[in-house]
């Protein structure tokens, strides 16, 4: 028993950690990816990637799952796919949403710099609050709503920031638009809050596992990714070829962006909201440091207190009082 109490924390730090340095490192690896000199790679191939990347390794969980066998494998995902389509069918209004949100936070990382993407992508917390409100009916705290509005505050003051130098001529990326930015991470808070408001209540009312669920939602992303390839990016697609621009950075930038909801499924399962909120404050933290040395990011006091807010307000918002433990925490 004590031996088993102490993998469990094990796996719970583990999880954290992973996905503490995730979350910082993908912000400031989509930041850089778009301002690199050299070819600029299709943010749409790169969202189709990934989501190859994630089906692959929930197949390989799955087949863990199902005794390492492909007879188990083919079993579990053909009474779960193929004998459930109505059930399956139910995963492509997240599936699409969730395409349209990664492309959304390529738009973002090019017109904003790392450290203010990452503290403004914590709005979908505020989004996930309201669909968690109006669509399962959930009741909030006092504490949590004055958690949402301390991160509004916090985002206002950062986005209202002056912080990065003008764009270098090495840049080779887009030029950036700060508004352009702001309103694409805006955006995929929205689809991110609701998307994950659907997929839990998918997830709830069925007893298919969440890695099933990832297979289900990444074979069902792939069309609607390579959708969006054809519809915007065909002429550079044809022109080019599909996998212009990529070199080993941008293959590390796929595996790290498919890595996140798996990461994620882990510390809900291994750790809690308090210690995720803790994840996500570090990693904002270690944004902030890394892009003043690596992007000549510029530090202000208004920058500094507005991600001083946000971070308050999701340790603020996953608190939950020892005496209150009937109200259910929302994850995001």
């Amino acid at each position: 028993m004590e031996s088993d109490n102490k993998d469990l924390n094990r796996m719970k730090y583990v999880s954290l950690v992973t996905l503490t340095v995730q979350n910082a490192a993908l912000g400031l690896s989509m930041r850089y990816a778009r301002i690199r000199p050299g070819d600029l790679f299709l943010s749409s191939t790169a969202v189709v990637m990934s989501e190859l990347v994630k089906l692959v390794s929930c197949l390989w969980l799955v087949y863990q799952e199902e005794g390492s066998t492909l007879t188990g494998l083919k079993n579990a995902l053909h009474n779960t796919i193929i004998k459930q389509p109505v059930d399956t069918l139910k995963v492509c209004v997240p599936s699409m949403i969730y395409v349209i949100q990664n492309n959304l936070l390529y738009v973002a990382a090019s017109h904003l710099d790392a450290a203010t993407y990452q503290v403004t992508y914590q709005l979908k917390i505020l989004t996930t609050a309201f669909f968690a409100v109006t669509i399962l009916r959930r009741k909030l705290r006092a504490t949590q709503w004055g958690a949402l509005l301390v991160l509004l505050l916090g985002v206002a003051m950062v986005q209202l920031a002056q912080t990065e130098p003008a764009k270098t001529a090495a840049s080779s990326g887009p030029e950036q638009i700060r508004l352009v930015g702001f309103s694409a991470a805006l955006a995929a808070c929205f689809l991110s809050g609701f998307a994950g408001i659907y997929f839990e209540k998918i997830l709830k009312g069925s007893n298919v596992s969440v890695w099933m669920r990832n297979i289900q939602l990444s074979f069902l992303s792939m069309p609607f990714g390579l959708s969006t390839c054809l519809v915007y990016d065909w002429t550079r697609v044809t022109t080019n070829g599909f996998f212009f621009g990529y070199d080993a950075f941008i293959w590390y930038l796929v595996v790290l962006q498919a890595t996140g909801g798996l990461l994620v499924a882990m510390v809900v399962k291994y750790a809690d909201n308090i210690l995720k909120g803790f994840a996500t404050s570090l990693a904002i933290i270690l944004s902030c440091i890394a892009s003043v040395y690596l992007f000549e990011f510029n530090l202000t006091l208004q920058f500094s207190l507005g991600t001083l807010l946000v971070m308050a307000s999701v340790f603020l918002y996953s608190y939950t009082p020892k005496d209150k433990k009937m109200y259910q925490n929302i994850k995001v």
